[in-house]
Order: C-alpha cells, then sequence, then structure tokens
C-alpha cells in the first residue's frame, strides 16, 4: 500500500534559535528531517551557534539548496566559496559561514538533523 505525509514548513515540528540574526526550522516527514535555516544579516555561525554547538567549527555536514541570499563558506582546510540563490550544495564538517551583504539566507537542509540543537 502506497503512504503519503505532507506538512507545511510554515508549522514546523520544532524552532531552534540560534544566539542572535536567525533559527533553524525543524519538520520530520517521511523519516526525513529537513530544516529550513534562516540566517539574518550579520550572522556569523562563530558568533551566532558555536556557543550552542560547543565545537570549534562547525562539525554538521549539509546537503541542501540555498533559496535566498548569499553565503560564505570557510572549510577548515582554508578553502572557501561564496554560495548564493539556486546553489545546490555540500558541505562537509568543519567549516564557518557568514551571511554576505544585506539580504537574508535561506538554506534547505536534508543532512544535518541536530543542527543547531541545545547541548
Amino acid at each position: 500500500m502506497a503512504s503519503m505525509e505532507v506538512k507545511h514548513a510554515g508549522s514546523p515540528d520544532e524552532t531552534r534559535p540560534f544566539v542572535d540574526k536567525g533559527r533553524a526550522e525543524v519538520v520530520n516527514v517521511g523519516g526525513t528531517t529537513i530544516i529550513r535555516g534562516t540566517f539574518e544579516p550579520g550572522w556569523r555561525w562563530s558568533q551566532h551557534v558555536k556557543p550552542l554547538a560547543k565545537t570549534d567549527s562547525c562539525q554538521a555536514g549539509h546537503t541542501g539548496y540555498v533559496v535566498s541570499g548569499r553565503m560564505h563558506v570557510k572549510m577548515d582546510d582554508g578553502t572557501e566559496q561564496e554560495i548564493g540563490a539556486g546553489d545546490a550544495v555540500y558541505l562537509a564538517a568543519g567549516h564557518d559561514a557568514w551571511i554576505v551583504g544585506d539580504e537574508t539566507c535561506v538554506f534547505i537542509d536534508f543532512t544535518a538533523p541536530d543542527y543547531a540543537k541545545r547541548s
């Protein structure tokens, strides 16, 4: 028998606020955790999520899609890249990131179910 589960992202199962400047909205559907990250201008992982994660850099791997805005990512090995609206992205664990410009960045993440969870 076929099954179907539909949830609206506007009514998340959980919202995880960052220290400031954004939040992660969590929807669990079909056994998958999908996170819509909203990163406001001025947001930086090392300032707004690091205090929650308690690690030197982001140790979550991310596979997702940038809906809007721009984000600069710097890997622990020094590799850097800017990502923006329309980009499909894979980021390995071990990075910092920050918002570029004055537009909010929205990132849909399919692979980091514990992102921004308070320890």
